[in-house]
């Protein structure tokens, strides 16, 4: 269960092709790089558990990194390329980083951060050089190509997206087994996902979010190729699959949309029968439109809960799904519990905070107040959401508990309306959340991003409220409606909720903790 295994093996297969060019790296080559740079770690002095960062867009020398961190026992912190400098700074020095990688394509904001990370001993670059970096080509090319005499397995520390805050560092406790073992999660992905040395694996998210990451560090660990999007479009993914014939795919709710509110006739030209395997997550998945993908690709979509801590998971098949329409799965590594705000679990039916028993342990770097606020007395631990199971067992999402709105003294889920807005024809992408009522406490708004902007206006505030009022009750439904030419969204699928609502509650105290 790692690259060197195949390197040895069938040294000449294609590791990793990106898209946009098809430059590609073989087996055998991402083993000599990565050897390369576990040895420049270690002649730059770091040992196991030291860290390293890399700002870096999806990139064909991403996983060299990675992998010679990872056998060089170190934690390597990937960063968003969404952030501005002082946001990437923080990351930098709150991540102890010694060395950090980038790359020419992103040296503006790069070369800002310098001055910023005094920790960091050695700055790199791609694909060029500017003031107060060095070529990561040229330093990798003067070390040995074997392998370090003392590997043992790092890991990933990556942040949290900020979707209701700063982003905390996920630090998960390095193991120190060899570099190819092969832990629990990894072989409930073999069996669930059928991932093997025949797989081509289409990967159109940023690297540097948790899934796509590991994910495709799986692939390589089973042998598998990795196409990589350097970014998404729904038509060039639905290409690709048919170009590479595509077997295994990973996906977030807002890509399905995109794809389903192309035209018709762009949407079937492509051949994508090929798919065996879809799996999503990172959002909820509104009912309906993972109802039209099924209908259209089959049913082979899987779903998944779960988040960076690594503390529980969920999984659901297309087939459990279609009998449990909205569910994200039965727990796969933890027990899955239900609580109320006094501690006490709830039956099934009944809404709370979702926790994990027996799952992985954690902790947010440098905060002990947010490690310690994530575990009850008992030692469950929660990502902050809410949800419900069903008599069987099954998981239902309602919302995160940051975005709960209290409007007269009722709980209201910003995430019922949102569903139902998104299968508006007239709607691309939609976020709901409470603002500010005199007499109620908070109110019901949503900020639409409206598929043609020349049709926002109060004939469509009208329309979608209407259109809400006639799916759910009036009081779960927006009172008023803005409309914004894009969202404040991740492109792995998480939306900055938090931006959108801060504009509405300026300097008043929300209730919402």
């Amino acid at each position: 269960m790692h690259p060197c295994v195949y390197a040895e093996k069938s040294p000449d297969k294609t590791a990793i092709i990106m898209a946009t060019d098809g430059s590609s790296l073989t087996y055998g080559e991402l083993e000599e790089q990565s050897n390369q740079v576990a040895h420049y770690f270690r002649s730059k002095g770091l040992k196991t558990g030291d860290h390293v960062a890399m700002f870096l867009e999806n990139h064909l020398l991403f996983y060299v990194w990675c992998w010679g961190a990872q056998r060089a026992g170190l934690y390597f912190t990937a960063i968003s390329t969404r952030l501005s400098a002082p946001e990437a700074v923080y990351i930098v020095n709150d991540c102890d980083a010694r060395i950090l990688l980038s790359s020419r394509q992103l040296g503006q904001v790069a070369g800002e951060m310098l001055g910023d990370i005094p920790k960091v001993e050695e700055c790199l670059m791609v694909d060029g050089v500017q003031d107060g970096f060095v070529s990561f080509e040229e330093t990798m090319k003067d070390f040995p190509t074997v392998r370090i005499a003392d590997e043992t397995s790092g890991m990933d520390m990556l942040y949290s997206s900020g979707t209701t805050g700063r982003p905390k560092g996920v630090k998960i406790p390095l193991t120190g087994e060899p570099i190819d073992f092969e832990n629990p999660l990894m072989e409930v992905t073999k069996t669930l996902y059928q991932f093997s040395e025949d797989m081509i694996y289409l990967s159109p998210a940023p690297l540097y979010h948790a899934a796509p990451m590991r994910f495709n560090m799986t692939i390589m660990r089973c042998g598998g190729t990795s196409v990589l999007m350097e970014h998404f479009n729904e038509e060039e993914a639905l290409r690709l699959i048919e170009k590479y014939q595509i077997t295994h795919s990973q996906w977030v709710p807002t890509m399905f949309v995109r794809m389903l509110k192309m035209p018709e006739e762009v949407r079937t030209k492509y051949d994508v029968s090929s798919l065996k395997l879809a799996i999503h997550a990172a959002a909820p998945c509104p009912i309906e439109v993972k109802r039209q993908m099924i209908d259209w690709w089959g049913p082979i979509l899987f779903e998944y809960y779960a988040g960076s801590e690594g503390n529980g998971a969920t999984y659901i098949s297309s087939e459990d799904w279609l009998a449990h329409p909205g569910s994200v799965g039965r727990s796969l590594t933890a027990t899955l519990h239900i609580v109320d705000e006094d501690g006490s679990e709830l039956p099934p039916g009944e809404i709370g905070t979702i926790y994990f028993e027996g799952g992985g342990d954690f902790a947010y770097h440098k905060d002990e107040d947010k490690t310690a606020g994530s575990y009850d007395h008992r030692g469950w631990s929660t990502l902050g959401d809410i949800g419900y199971v069903d008599e069987e067992g099954y998981l239902y999402l309602t919302d995160r508990k940051a975005f709960m709105i209290i409007s007269g003294g009722v709980n209201i889920y910003p995430q019922e309306a949102e569903n139902v807005l998104i299968g508006h024809p007239k709607v691309t992408d939609v976020a709901v959340f409470g603002v500010p009522n005199e007499e109620f406490g908070e109110e019901v708004k949503a900020v639409v991003q409206p598929a043609n902007w020349s049709d926002r206006g109060d004939d469509l505030e009208q329309e979608l409220i209407a259109y809400c009022k006639e799916h759910l009750a009036s009081i779960k439904c927006p009172r008023s409606v803005d409309f914004d030419e894009e969202l404040p969204r991740h492109p792995t699928g998480k939306l900055y909720k938090r931006l959108l609502r801060d504009r509405y509650w300026g300097n008043k105290d929300s209730k919402i903790v």
